[in-house]
């Protein structure tokens, strides 16, 4: 009989919510779903499709021509194949282009191309990690981290954000989560779903931290470009940072563009000389054995790229504008308050401990709305809902009175 990994063992029998989702939608009954986080679904705006049209990439074939590492042309067709383990050229001097836009000088030569965020993730597991080692995640935090890190045969372990301030980051609380076999600390910035930036301070303690016991700094940056205001002091990327660690800065055009479906994301490498250069050297024999970036995506990327501030913008508008409609929503005498954030794609609420975060939900369900249980995201110390910012304003809008009415009973 064959027998299967333990790293892919993973619960399937359903939770309740999930339940009660599936039944509500076989009985054909509508559903505010404020758990929605697909940007291609909610009327925001998407690029001219002719940027993946070949015809049209001949017509407007750019000035310079994308080419491969020998400088042959790869503008006439995006059928022609030239793999490279990092990604084209022209695609890599196009992330670090946009990188720029942040007030950051980068080489395109420290930067890797990669189908998604995830998959980075795994090349980093497998650079980084032996079977058996730790990476230290934020909690609260996304819970497709421990998947990533699991099917590496990597442990995750758990450093918390206080939830004074909004879930800073506490340097301290990082170094008390070390242990022999720990290989790296992950931050997401700003944090999923809790929307706080890491400032200054945050930053600098953590790479100390990480200098001192010879670990590498992963930085998540997916969210980045979604601050909702202008606060000073605030880091939007550690790429291009004169930091005392191995550091390697994440993003990708999911986020950035909006565009989950191309199948394209990055990573910056940076950090001392030395280390980041066999980091680099090593990522070429991982990246090599995937190939995984297709070629007509590279070529058109600086073309979505540059689509990436409409889309930036009217994203932006909608979530502070869904987030102004929830705080005014909140009766002044309520007992459930909505958390303070910087930015992000969501909003966290803090609940009364009764009835709890599951029959909260259960009664939101019943009424037509659809939010997250902060357990999913393992919130501690108290109780917390999530909701995702990325609804229409008629659809959140409509979910706002039987919230706060199931929030109030």
């Amino acid at each position: 009989m064959s027998r299967f990994s333990l790293r892919t063992a993973f619960p399937r029998t359903p939770n309740p919510l999930s339940q009660a989702a599936a039944e509500r939608q076989s009985r054909g009954l509508p559903l505010l779903d404020l758990a929605e986080t697909n940007p291609t679904r909610v009327g925001l705006p998407l690029p001219d499709p002719d940027l993946l049209n070949p015809g049209a990439q001949r017509i407007r074939a750019p000035s310079h021509p994308p080419t491969d590492a020998d400088g042959a042309s790869l503008a006439a067709s995006p059928f022609l194949y030239a793999p490279e383990p990092f990604g084209l050229p022209s695609a890599r001097e196009a992330v670090a282009g946009y990188l720029s836009t942040r007030g950051v000088s980068v080489s395109s030569a420290h930067v890797v191309l990669a189908a998604s965020t995830s998959e980075a993730y795994g090349w980093l597991f497998k650079l980084l990690c032996d079977p058996g080692d730790t990476v230290l995640v934020p909690a609260p935090g996304y819970p497709l981290l421990d998947v990533l890190a699991r099917l590496e045969g990597v442990h995750t372990r758990p450093y918390r954000l206080p939830s004074v301030h909004g879930f800073g980051l506490d340097a301290a609380a990082v170094e008390a989560a070390i242990d022999a076999r720990t290989r790296a600390v992950l931050v997401v910035n700003p944090g999923n779903p809790t929307g706080h930036f890491l400032h200054e301070g945050e930053l600098q303690a953590l790479a100390d931290v990480c200098a001192r016991h010879g670990l590498a700094l992963l930085c998540d940056e997916v969210f980045s470009d979604f601050a909702w205001d202008t606060g000073t002091g605030r880091v939007t990327t550690v790429a291009g940072r004169p930091l005392p660690c191995l550091t390697f800065a994440l993003s990708g055009l999911s986020k950035v563009a909006g565009l989950p479906g191309l199948k394209l994301s990055w990573l910056h490498v940076g950090g001392p000389t030395s280390l980041r250069d066999e980091a680099l050297a090593r990522l070429e024999d991982v990246a090599d054995a995937a190939l995984s970036v297709g070629t007509p995506v590279q070529l058109a990327l600086s073309g979505l790229l540059a689509h990436a501030p409409r889309f930036q913008q009217a994203l932006l508008e909608r979530v502070k504008g869904n987030r102004e409609r929830l705080v005014a929503a909140r009766p002044e005498d309520a007992a459930w308050d909505v958390v303070p954030a910087h930015g992000g794609w969501s909003a966290v609420l803090r609940i009364p401990l009764q009835p709890g975060e599951e029959a909260t939900c259960l009664r939101l369900l019943a009424a037509g709305v659809r939010v997250q249980p902060g357990y999913f995201y393992d919130f501690g110390g108290g109780a917390y809902l999530v909701l995702s910012l990325l609804p229409t304003p008629e659809v959140f809008t409509a979910a706002l009175a039987p919230l706060v009415r199931e929030l109030t009973a």
